[in-house]
């Protein structure tokens, strides 16, 4: 029997993987001073690390960014760490390492916070200014400030593009063992079939659920924001579907070293991110499913003395309405 070609990505997605994929090093940091003070204010840069519990590793960050990207080299004008309720020195660590700290619960107070990443990322918009802001995950260890300078370098030398994706590889790290591309379990698993599946177009992107990303303000006060962990996948999709595949681009920046989550953390992230695409579809009349046939409900299992026992999850599909939206906001844009 002869043997079968693979299947080939759409003409398009190997179009745009050859076009606005990167690296890093394409782009020094000089060539981005260049076009950031060429650009005035459509080059200023805020920098947010959305952080719960992470005194071990958010002041290296920050000490990190500020050093390399805010005092050696001015490419970011704020740097900016929501809260979002840490129980341990969080804030403190983020401040003494030289970030402006924001309590969550500070930010539009006149709406209780739903708890989640995605609602920090949101309402972080309303306490920063930047015309391109870059989100970075507070739980990284052996930081690289590259990882800043390259998501948000293509955003500062084309104005065609909106958003930006870092990719990198992900070892899974458990005691003394390193296993170099098992991070990112949750992508292969639930993220990538979804997208390949409904979202073809998406496909080249190699880590649509990391959380290092840079965009441009016009297009994020534009989207609704997931507030939990279907966040990333949401704004990828919606942008999609505001701006077009070409606004979107991806840099490689290397390794990412973060904190894993436990199997049953995983299953309640992969329902609320499959409830996210749900709900997209759905928008789009391409879910066809009676309501009732969806049951957002998660039910896992821990054994115990007395044998396995059952808790059961919610599965949020709360979203935040795009940030334009919101009086507050547009009263501080409009502001003289």
């Amino acid at each position: 029997m002869p043997e079968q070609p693979e299947p080939a990505a759409l003409p398009e997605v190997a179009d745009w993987l050859r076009r606005r994929s990167w690296t890093a090093a394409d782009r020094p940091l000089d060539l981005l001073l260049a076009a950031k003070r060429a650009a005035g204010a459509a080059g200023t840069v805020s920098v947010v690390l959305p952080a719960l519990d992470e005194e071990s590793t958010v002041g290296e960050i920050v000490t990190a960014i500020r050093t390399e990207l805010v005092e050696r080299v001015p490419l970011v004008d704020e740097l900016v760490v929501v809260d979002s309720g840490s129980q341990d020195g969080t804030a403190a660590a983020a401040a003494a390492a030289g970030a402006r700290v924001v309590h969550r619960d500070a930010i539009l107070p006149r709406l209780p916070a739903e708890p989640g990443k995605g609602e920090v990322l949101w309402r972080s918009l309303l306490v920063t200014s930047g015309a391109i802001v870059c989100f970075v995950d507070a739980d990284l260890r052996a930081f690289d400030p590259a990882l800043v300078s390259g998501t948000i370098g293509p955003l500062l030398t084309d104005p065609a593009l909106h958003l930006v994706k870092a990719m990198y590889d992900r070892p899974f790290e458990d005691g003394g063992a390193v296993v170099p591309a098992g991070g990112g379990r949750v992508t292969e698993l639930v993220a990538r079939p979804l997208l390949n599946l409904h979202w073809p177009q998406l496909a080249g992107f190699v880590q649509p659920l990391g959380g290092e990303y840079a965009a441009r303000r016009t297009l994020l006060e534009r989207l609704p924001f997931p507030t939990g962990y279907g966040v990333e996948l949401g704004l990828l999709v919606d942008a999609l579907e505001l701006v077009g595949l070409d606004a979107l681009a991806q840099v490689d920046v290397g390794v990412r070293h973060h904190r894993h989550q436990d199997g049953q953390a995983l299953g309640r992230m992969a329902a609320t991110i499959y409830r996210t695409a749900l709900e997209r579809l759905d928008r789009a009349h391409r879910l066809k499913a009676d309501p009732d046939l969806v049951r957002p409900l998660l039910t896992q299992y821990t054994r115990t003395p007395e044998g396995f026992a059952p808790r059961t999850h919610p599965v949020p599909a709360t979203e935040r309405p795009p940030m334009a939206t919101v009086p507050e906001y547009r009263a501080r844009r409009t502001a003289p």
